[in-house]
């Protein structure tokens, strides 16, 4: 077969431009299920309820068991929250220390900068929503 050039440059053009169209498409897909995945978490009490299903169907429990789990659960929720509450001011307390040692180091144009940094961290971490929070330091705990 002989084919023109022309009718070649075509042909590579048009094999280019699906790839690139295919790729859009594809990219359009993974960020948009990427980013409704992390749009919708599930809320602490289905995860629960999830978790309870799924032990109660694994570990084959009758319904007294799983009335005993799920109050022994409960039980250690209260008793973290409780540890929480006590370590929250402590924490507190640990880090205004080490912010007032820090600021002893630095000159005032240290300082400056440092709270621009420091500014910057807090608002960073509040939108990747990361482990800690502007408040505190203590990631949320797992509640299944």
């Amino acid at each position: 077969m002989n084919f023109k050039r022309s009718t070649l440059a075509m042909f590579a053009s048009l094999v280019f431009f699906c790839g690139g169209v295919l790729g859009a498409l594809a990219h359009r897909l993974y960020t948009v299920s990427s980013v409704a995945a992390i749009a919708n978490p599930r809320n602490p009490e289905d995860m629960r309820r999830h978790f309870m299903s799924d032990i109660q169907t694994r570990l084959k429990l009758n319904d007294d068991q799983v009335t005993k789990f799920s109050a022994i659960m409960e039980a250690t929720r209260a008793r973290f929250g409780q540890v929480r509450a006590t370590l929250d001011p402590e924490m507190k307390k640990i880090r205004e220390e080490e912010e007032q040692q820090i600021r002893a180091l630095l000159s005032p144009e240290q300082q400056t900068q440092w709270e621009t940094l420091r500014k910057e961290r807090l608002m960073n971490r509040g939108k990747r929503g990361g482990p800690g929070r502007p408040g505190g330091f203590m990631p949320p705990p797992f509640r299944p």
